[in-house]
C-alpha cells in the first residue's frame, strides 16, 4: 500500500509524461480522471445505547490515534439536552469518552493542539440563542478543554454576541499555531463579524483582520481554518467560494478557488490539503454548477488531484449534504462530518489503484 506522500510524488512525475487527463468539476475545478484511493465506511463510529447521530461539522484527530468529534446531541442543537456533545472514538470507532453536556449549544469547529487539549467553537444555534430554553447562557464562545473534559479557558461571553476584542458572533472554527497563538474564524454566516481574531497562548488579544466583502482580505462566512508546515494560515471563505491564504500577521498571500466552496479544511503532515464542500450547486450558494464532495491536493502546487464526490444529490431546498468538516488520520483515512445527513463517514485509504 502506497502512503499518501508517495502517491503525490507519483502524481507529480506522471504529470510530466501526460499520464493525467483532467476533467472540469463543476465550472472550473480540475481533478484526476480516475478512481480515488478511498472507500466509504458508513457506520464506523458507534454511539452508545440508543443514542443517534445529530448534525456533525466538527472532527479532528487526537495525538494518540483517536478521533475527536463535536456532535449536536442527536439534533441540530444541544440546547436543553443532557447528552455530551464532545466525543472521542478509538481507531475501531468505539466511543472512549464524552463530555461537555450543558456547556455547549452548537458545536461547530474543533481543534486538538500539540498538548492534546481540545478546542471547540460554540457558534450558537441560529434561532436558538434567544429561546427560553437557552436564556442567553450558551453560544458565541471558544472553549478549551483538557482531554479529560475539564475547562481550561474560555474566550467570548456565553450567550451574547458582539464584535469586541473578546466577543464573537457565532465563531465557526479555531486553530492553535505551533507557538501557541490562537486563531478564531468569527463568525458563521455572511451577516456575522466576518473576521479572523488572533490571541496569544494565554488568551490575550493580539489583533483582528477582515471585514464583510469579496475583495482580498475580506470575508463572507469564514468557515474553516488550517495551517501548513510553513505556518501559512488557510481560511475557508465559504460565502465567497474560495480559500484565502495569509501569514500569521494577517497579510494576504493568495486566493484559491479550485477547491470549491469550502465548509471544512484540513492539512496533513505532508502538506496535503483536504477541502470539504457541502453547499455548492444550489442557487443561493453562488457556486452553481460545482459538485459537492471532498477535494484533495497539495498546498505546494495548488493542484486538485483527487475528488471524492457526494454520494447524494444536492438538495435544492437548501439543506447541506456531503462532509462539512474533514479530518485525516496518520494512516491516510479521511473522516467526513456531515450536517445534513447527520453522520460521520470514514473513508478508508486503500492505496493507489493504477
Amino acid at each position: 500500500m502506497y502512503r499518501i506522500k508517495e502517491i503525490f510524488m507519483f502524481v507529480s512525475l506522471m504529470k510530466k509524461i501526460t499520464f493525467f487527463v483532467f476533467l472540469a468539476i463543476g465550472l472550473s475545478s480540475l481533478v484526476l480522471a480516475q478512481d480515488h484511493p478511498w472507500r466509504a465506511v458508513e457506520g464506523w463510529a458507534k454511539m452508545p445505547g440508543e443514542r443517534e447521530w445529530g448534525a456533525t461539522s466538527a472532527v479532528y484527530p487526537g495525538k494518540d490515534g483517536t478521533m475527536w468529534v463535536g456532535e449536536r446531541c442527536g439534533k441540530n442543537s444541544c440546547v436543553g439536552s443532557k447528552d455530551d456533545p464532545i466525543l472521542q472514538f478509538d481507531k475501531d470507532g468505539n466511543l472512549i469518552k464524552s463530555f461537555g453536556a450543558g456547556l455547549i449549544d452548537w458545536p461547530h469547529g474543533i481543534h486538538v493542539d500539540a498538548d492534546n487539549n481540545i478546542w471547540v467553537t460554540d457558534a450558537a444555534c441560529p434561532g436558538c440563542s434567544q429561546a427560553d430554553r437557552n436564556q442567553g447562557k450558551l453560544g458565541h464562545q471558544v472553549i478549551k478543554f483538557n482531554s479529560e473534559g475539564n475547562v481550561l479557558m474560555t474566550l467570548g461571553e456565553a450567550g451574547y454576541s458582539g464584535d469586541g476584542e473578546y466577543e464573537f458572533n457565532m465563531p465557526s472554527d479555531v486553530l492553535v499555531a505551533p507557538n501557541g497563538d490562537i486563531f478564531v474564524a468569527d463568525g458563521h454566516g455572511a451577516s456575522g463579524n466576518n473576521r479572523i481574531v488572533k490571541y496569544d497562548k494565554d488568551g490575550k488579544f493580539i489583533k483582528t483582520w477582515g471585514v464583510t466583502g469579496a475583495e482580498k482580505g475580506e470575508f463572507r462566512d469564514p468557515h474553516a481554518l488550517a495551517m501548513d508546515s510553513t505556518g501559512k494560515l488557510y481560511v475557508g471563505d465559504r460565502g465567497n467560494s474560495r480559500i484565502q491564504i495569509f501569514d500569521q500577521e494577517g497579510n494576504w498571500i493568495a486566493t484559491w478557488t479550485q477547491f470549491g466552496r469550502p465548509s471544512g479544511l484540513f492539512i496533513d503532515k505532508n502538506d496535503v490539503l483536504f477541502s470539504a464542500d457541502s453547499e455548492s450547486h444550489v442557487p443561493w450558494s453562488g457556486n452553481w454548477g460545482w459538485k459537492r464532495g471532498i477535494r484533495i491536493g497539495s498546498t505546494k502546487d495548488a493542484w486538485v488531484v483527487f475528488f471524492i464526490p457526494d454520494p447524494g444529490q444536492p438538495d435544492l431546498n437548501g439543506s447541506t449534504t456531503a462532509a462539512e468538516g474533514v479530518a485525516v488520520d496518520d494512516e491516510g483515512n479521511i473522516y467526513g462530518a456531515e450536517v445534513g445527513p447527520q453522520q460521520l463517514v470514514k473513508y478508508e485509504h486503500i492505496g493507489w489503484r493504477p
